[in-house]
């Protein structure tokens, strides 16, 4: 019976120099969707999916991260409770409630690799789940809680894969030489970091979200500066597969990939996440109707 994952770290280090001025002093992770910041839609699939500590691996100018999943203040409460918004009380107060935060700085070279690895001391010897902070899939059941069922099944390292329609859009993921397993299950045979679209193995991008096993800690510090002289997680992955680690790849059904990760992409999140939204929906349409567009 492979172990429950139990633990999901968050890599929320990086600069976001795609977003400056805006990222100066605040982490992108932070960046609003409507009314509620990335990192906590990445958090809330986490912990609905059963995860119980959250482990977000920071760096310079993130405190605001930390502030946010913090306890509220008490002036902040007293404030919301003489106006008799009793519904925003609990809204304030549920985002510390929802799983036990542990908050690591980021030590080492540049790449996605290394958050991976500064959380090494949080995790001990047991299997966990990574998940990007400036990203998201809307999915249900939940992206993360898929995947933990062919961990569950099969065991290995297992990746969340979501199919690319832009051919020229490739270049800017992990992509994966496939075999079919079952379902929507397939074993990955490689994966291609931001390959050339000419020569990409298949459309199936493998980024995301991770299962890995306590191993990939090893892999990490064996690992060489890989594409761009930095250290990548999918090298890592990589090493644990020519070891006999078998890695699966997820094609996450019923799901919407948001990639907030540029100021396009970004715009697109809000603009569809604030049409949905129940507060504000039905004035946004009329706003986005009157709009005049060349």
């Amino acid at each position: 019976m492979n172990k429950k994952i139990r633990k999901v770290v968050i890599p929320a280090a990086g600069f976001g120099t795609r977003f400056l001025p805006q990222t100066k002093a605040m982490p992108k992770e932070m960046l609003p969707i409507v009314d509620k910041p990335v990192i906590q839609y990445v958090v809330e699939e986490a912990v609905e999916s059963g995860i119980e500590d959250v482990i977000i691996v920071t760096g310079a100018a993130k405190r605001a991260i930390e502030d946010h999943f913090d306890v509220p203040n008490a002036e902040l409460i007293r404030n919301l409770e003489m106006g008799g918004k009793e519904d925003l009380v609990k809204h304030v107060r549920r985002i510390s409630e929802l799983a036990n935060f542990i908050y690591i700085r980021q030590k080492g070279a540049y790449g996605n690799g290394t958050p991976v690895l500064s959380a090494e001391p949080a995790i001990e010897d047991e299997p966990f789940a990574v998940l990007w902070g400036d990203e998201f899939i809307y999915s249900r059941p939940p992206r993360l809680s898929q995947m933990m069922k062919v961990y569950e099944k099969h065991g290995g390292v297992v990746i969340s894969g979501v199919r690319i329609e832009k051919k020229e859009d490739l270049q800017r993921y992990g992509i994966a030489d496939v075999t079919h397993v079952e379902g929507n299950v397939y074993k990955i045979n490689q994966i291609i970091e931001k390959p050339d679209p000419e020569h990409a193995p298949s459309n199936l991008a493998t980024h995301g979200a991770y299962i890995l096993p306590p191993e990939i800690f090893s892999a990490l510090k064996d690992l060489e500066p890989g594409k761009g002289g930095e250290i990548w997680l999918v090298d890592a992955i990589n090493k644990l597969k020519d070891k006999g680690v078998p890695v699966f790849a997820v094609e996450i059904e019923n799901g919407k990939y948001y990639d907030t990760g540029n100021k396009l992409e970004y715009m697109k999140t809000v603009t569809e996440l604030a049409l949905a939204h129940p507060d504000i929906s039905k004035d946004y349409k009329k706003f986005i109707k009157e709009l005049k567009l060349d």
